[in-house]
């Protein structure tokens, strides 16, 4: 990896779902990361702030598992309540998912979202951030730093590009 995860909660994220996905699709996820980086290295910056953008829309594996929990949760729930009471298994299966990887990082959906190559929050942020290397975003901050000067106004402005 290029950049450190810009948050810890992210970082255990990764972890913690890196520990349980196989090591193929890490694999093949670390391997998409260094392609798209690569693929952008000599690009203007139009189309560098492009990819970050999509980037920043890029939806994490947590957000998945949750939103599908959630709409199967809650399909559970109207189905018992128009009069399929054996449809409140479903909520309750969801919900126990949904506490084992909260807990340990780990529910049955994971290791099919990983293959399909969606990722965490860090793995994506990893690529943005390289990319805003890439662009420039930075520069000022090298240059501060070589100089001694590394003011609190500057290091607020890059902690506000990490957020």
């Amino acid at each position: 990896m290029i950049f450190a995860p810009p948050s810890f909660t992210s970082s255990l994220e990764t972890s913690r779902v890196r520990r349980r996905s196989r090591f193929s699709a890490n694999r093949r996820i670390d391997d998409a990361i260094e392609t798209n980086i690569e693929r952008y290295m000599n690009c203007p910056p139009f189309y560098l702030t492009k990819r970050i953008v999509e980037l920043e829309r890029e939806w994490s594996v947590e957000r998945w598992l949750e939103t599908n929990a959630s709409t199967l949760a809650l399909t559970g729930v109207v189905l018992a309540a128009s009069g399929y009471r054996k449809a409140l298994w479903l909520s309750g299966t969801v919900a126990g998912f949904l506490l084992l990887h909260g807990v340990s990082g780990w529910c049955p959906p994971l290791p099919l979202l990983r293959r399909l190559g969606v990722r965490t929050r860090s793995e994506i942020d990893v690529e943005k951030f390289a990319l805003k290397y890439l662009r420039g975003d930075f520069e000022k901050l090298t240059l501060a730093s070589r100089s001694g000067k590394l003011s609190s106004e500057l290091i607020a402005r890059v902690m506000r590009e990490v957020e």
